[in-house]
């Protein structure tokens, strides 16, 4: 029998122990498969006699129930929080952090006279901190996974999905940062260069931001609305013609070192533009999943405007742009 009982536990310690190293597991059961590692640890240190040894394993399992279901009772019905919750105001948060940053980027970078200059100054650093939060979310989907239905969450919502409009907008933060590095650089490109590109430019910003904020919107009142598709088809038809501008050449007889800065910039936003594009299809295919509910502007949007903001296929198909300056 002490064989038996000896052998049964280290062969069930060793295939626990092989199993937290694939990563799949380790994420979503890597809590348990610890527990029942500590435990056969504790059998094994205690030197207690073979009589004992399930004794030891029923109090060990006995008190495990009991606090794991102290746990649940208290975490669901007294004091309940919701890692899906969390997690679906982290990702509208931060989309809008990306919308804030890119609305106000034209008026200061272009030096554009606005009384709210400075309040849009102080809030463009906000979407740094988008850059940092992929850790936090792979935490949040995993255990937000392990939750009931609460809320206007369903079983089997799609969790998956805010892990990839979480890397897109990772992404276009990513983007963002440069342009963020060209408000705050010593050299600046002199105005006359920049006025060129200032309108196609601040237009490309503001409509991105104005859809990115709408998408932000949607997310967090979980109801369908098109009025993003709006600005995405204005955003991306100036960027089409700001591409060809430069291929043009507006700087002909400039200074090459003084119209980099300029064509960078105008470079930046066009992608940014695609990553918008990308965050609005990934937002409008987790509402279609979630199944969000229609807003009474929604369906007058449909019905009033629908040919003008409908979702053509040059938005649904390439997203990305040709950036060739001769």
């Amino acid at each position: 029998m002490q064989y038996q009982v000896t052998t049964l536990l280290v062969f069930a310690a060793t295939v626990v122990t092989f199993i937290r190293f694939f990563p799949k597991l380790k994420a979503r059961y890597d809590y348990g498969l610890l527990i029942f590692i500590l435990t056969f640890c504790l059998i094994t240190v205690s030197g207690s006699r073979d009589d004992e040894v399930i004794e030891m394993a029923h109090r060990r399992l006995s008190t495990i129930l009991i606090g794991g279901s102290a746990t649940l009772f208290i975490c669901l019905f007294i004091f309940p929080n919701w890692a899906g919750e969390d997690l679906h105001k982290l990702t509208a948060t931060n989309i809008e952090k990306l919308g804030i940053f890119l609305e106000g980027f034209g008026q200061v970078y272009f030096q554009i006279q606005n009384d709210e200059n400075s309040e849009n100054q102080a809030s463009l650093d906000e979407y740094k901190t988008v850059l940092n939060f992929k850790a936090i979310e792979d935490s949040l989907v995993n255990f937000a996974k392990w939750e009931p239905r609460h809320g206007k969450f369903r079983y089997r919502h799609p969790w998956d999905q805010y892990l990839k409009i979480g890397s897109l907008t990772r992404q276009c933060a990513y983007k963002i940062d440069p342009l963020n590095g060209y408000l705050n650089s010593d050299a600046q490109t002199p105005l006359e260069i920049r006025s060129k590109i200032q309108e196609s430019c601040t237009k490309m910003s503001t409509e991105c931001g104005y859809a990115l904020r709408e998408v932000a919107m949607v997310s967090k009142t979980m109801t369908c609305s098109l009025s993003a598709d709006h600005h995405i088809v204005n955003a991306k038809t100036t960027a089409e013609k700001l591409t060809s501008m430069l291929k043009t050449g507006l700087w002909a007889d400039t200074d090459l070192v003084n119209i980099i800065p300029a064509v960078t910039v105008a470079s930046l936003l066009i992608e940014i533009v695609s990553c918008t594009v990308k965050i609005t299809d990934f937002v409008h295919e987790l509402a279609s999943l979630s199944k969000f509910k229609s807003s009474t502007d929604a369906q007058m949007t449909k019905q009033t405007s629908f040919e003008k903001v409908t979702r053509i296929p040059s938005i649904e198909g390439s997203h990305s742009f040709n950036n060739v300056f001769e």
